[in-house]
């Protein structure tokens, strides 16, 4: 099996915006098409302003030209302190493998390329919210749960 990893490029589109929609699936469900469509028409947006401006990273693993797996990075500055001296923080997410391709270390190289994307950026700091599955893989790349802070939200709309 022969992967082939690659940065994502505008050219890309419609395939950063499946690969958002299938995540996005894949966690929560299936959506409403009403959902699906406001969804598309930020990510229509999103993607190339981000990309544009090296705000974000999109990492696709490919197999005989299917993209088998995947990993976004959004990159952002922040006042630094201690944490990110940088001032440069970024969220790791819709890390997503297709179910027949797990199990294969293609996860793994994901990571290890996005990790090296974001040193190049001058990222200081890497957070991301993990499911009881991926949270080997994290943990054997560094990333720790926070001992002094909890992860916490609130919904707005």
């Amino acid at each position: 099996m022969q992967i082939i990893l690659r940065k994502a490029t505008l050219d890309d589109l419609d395939k950063l915006i499946r690969l958002r929609i299938d995540y996005s699936t894949e966690d929560k469900g299936q959506m409403p098409p009403k959902e699906e469509h406001a969804i598309t028409a930020q990510l229509k947006k999103y993607f190339p302003k981000h990309l544009a401006d090296n705000t974000f990273i999109a990492i696709f693993a490919e197999l005989d030209g299917k993209i088998v797996a995947t990993a976004y990075l959004a990159i952002n500055e922040k006042p630094a302190n201690q944490a990110f001296p940088t001032g440069i923080t970024a969220t790791l997410l819709n890390v997503l493998t297709y179910p027949e391709y797990r199990k294969k270390g293609i996860a793994t190289k994901i990571l290890h390329r996005i990790i090296e994307e974001a040193r190049h950026a001058n990222v200081s700091y890497i957070d991301l919210s993990s499911t009881p599955d991926g949270k080997a893989l994290y943990e054997k790349f560094g990333f720790k749960e926070s001992e002094k802070y909890t992860p916490m939200g609130l919904r707005l709309i």
